[in-house]
């Protein structure tokens, strides 16, 4: 009797460690961003296959992501910036699209580019708002 006692309480102290890896496993696939016009999932490890979805939470599950985007419309800067804490390290301007390259401590680490590291992208253009992390890939 105290061998099954003992089987069963091991069944359960399993149970209960594999539920933990599986929470945490769903916490860390949460996505980024609120859900916008669309999401874009960057997949594998580099930002080549860029996926879009509209269940990020499910497909950061599946696939293994180094960077995700959506899109809003309007301009979603301010917003963006306080939601993140994020601080602008440097912007730049090509045609009609401006970009704002961000680093916020609530994100990853980031990439390194010109002026500092950056972990948050901002696009704007025709009254539409594009966010990324670590950075926006594909066109806007």
């Amino acid at each position: 009797m105290r061998r099954f006692f003992h089987a069963i309480r091991l069944i359960a102290v399993l149970a209960g460690a594999a539920a933990a890896v599986l929470l945490a496993v769903a916490l860390t696939a949460q996505p980024v961003f609120a859900q916008g016009a669309y999401y874009e999932l960057y997949l594998g490890t580099s930002s080549g296959q860029i996926v879009e979805t509209s269940h990020p939470a499910i497909d950061k599950l599946r696939y293994p992501t180094v960077g995700e985007s959506v899109r809003y419309e309007g301009d979603r800067l301010s917003e963006l910036c306080k939601a993140y804490r994020a601080e602008v390290v440097f912007t730049e301007t090509a045609g009609d699209v401006v970009n704002y390259y961000l680093y916020s401590p609530m994100l990853g680490a980031g990439v390194f580019l010109k002026e500092g590291y950056i972990n948050l992208h901002i696009a704007l253009s025709h009254g539409q708002t594009a966010a990324g992390t670590p950075l926006i890939f594909g066109g806007f």
